[in-house]
């Protein structure tokens, strides 16, 4: 039994130990997830959630909001993803100490990859610079982009990133919705990384009639799988990534991560679409489950 958890505040609903359990058992591998949620729970102390998790003999925890920097900062050991980001979310307890992995990075690269191939992602209008913003901007300065134009309502959250970015060499721009609509036609890709489309969210991020089949579209939204963007994308002939593909690609890194000492990589890989194909039916079956 391997044993895995999930820290974060408000998780009572998510799909990961489902994803983790699911994909362990199909390799023969029992697993329990578990998740640590800080919800309503005064003076929460990450550190110390993380530290007893170790000595009850956990492999490691998968992090969301509000502690992915907390998480990057307590790490020993770092790798590329944090060290390029700044936050973590997978946390591995290592021999060599508390090692943090940041599979929002990894997996959008192996999602982007599977879709596209060599596809250079080009142009790309980035909406919302938050932690998946953050994270996807970053894997992107790994898929030949060319420019990153950052639409974001928080113009300092904006200023930060386009600075963090050009400092790895990554061309990138605050942009207004003006510009943003007045550009997008000419630029190749478009990714909504804002809440905007979710079922508790509803809506669209951008005005769409300037989306045509020059264009490939990611909604980092998975909750429906099939956005208003997403269906208007693949309405004006875009290709489509959806956020069902996100999920599917980070818990596989993660997996991968948790798994290194026991299972090759070569065993799971089998096993990733038939676990995206379960998902994306669930999640476009059951639009109203959040």
């Amino acid at each position: 039994m391997i044993k895995l958890g999930l820290v974060g505040e408000g998780i009572a609903k998510s799909q990961s130990p489902d994803l983790h359990e699911r994909l362990g058992a199909s390799l023969g591998l029992p697993v329990r997830y578990d998740l640590v949620d800080s919800l309503g729970v005064a003076d929460f102390d990450f550190p110390a959630a993380i530290q007893t998790l170790r000595t009850k003999g956990y492999q490691g925890t998968n992090v969301t909001f509000p502690f992915k920097e907390k998480a990057a900062q307590l790490a020993d050991i770092r790798g590329e993803g944090v060290l390029r980001v700044g936050t973590a979310n997978t946390l591995l307890f290592d021999a060599q100490g508390l090692r943090a992995e940041n599979t929002d990075y990894t997996g959008f690269i192996s999602a982007y990859r599977h879709s596209f191939g060599n596809q250079p992602a080009g142009e790309v209008l980035l909406i919302g610079a938050g932690g998946v913003g953050r994270a996807v901007a970053c894997a992107l300065g790994e898929l030949a982009v060319s420019h990153l134009y950052i639409l974001e309502h928080d113009t300092t959250r904006a200023q930060n990133l386009c600075r963090d970015l050009s400092a790895m060499g990554i061309n990138a721009s605050c942009i207004t919705p003006e510009q943003a609509q007045q550009g997008l036609p000419n630029w190749q890709g478009v990714v909504n990384c804002t809440p905007i489309g979710h079922i508790n969210h509803p809506g669209c991020p951008i005005d769409t009639s300037g989306l045509g089949s020059q264009h490939w579209v990611f909604d980092a939204v998975y909750i429906p799988a099939h956005t208003e963007l997403l269906n208007a994308a693949a309405q004006a002939g875009a290709k489509t990534l959806s956020g069902v593909d996100l999920f599917v690609f980070q818990g596989v890194d993660a997996f991968r991560f948790f798994t290194a000492d026991r299972l090759s990589a070569d065993r799971i890989g089998p096993h990733v679409m038939p676990l995206r194909a379960y998902y994306i039916e669930q999640l476009v079956a059951l639009p109203s489950q959040p």
